[in-house]
């Protein structure tokens, strides 16, 4: 029986799962900038006079929050893209 194209597709199958998993990352980012959003707006709507600051603060957030969203993604890229063929070349 030969085991090289089972050891390939459990490798090609990990890949997808785990790229699958991967790009569930941005999830997280997406609710935690909708909150940071709807708190900002919350926050300009009892105080308008702080609106600059607020802001300015809640853009530096998001743009943190995404990162890890992006993280994800490109994880997800390289798990599609450039695995399977690193697998595929110590596989045989």
């Amino acid at each position: 029986m030969d085991f090289t194209v089972l050891a390939k597709g459990i490798a090609l199958a990990g890949c997808g799962i785990g790229a699958g998993l991967a790009l569930i990352a941005g999830i997280g980012p997406g609710i935690g900038e909708g909150n940071a959003v709807a708190k900002a707006l919350e926050a300009i709507g009892r105080q308008p006079e702080c609106k600059g600051d607020v802001t300015s603060t809640m853009l530096l957030g998001v743009a943190l929050a995404e990162t890890t969203g992006i993280y994800g993604f490109v994880t997800g890229l390289l798990l599609i893209f450039v695995a399977p063929g690193m697998f595929m070349r110590y596989l045989g």
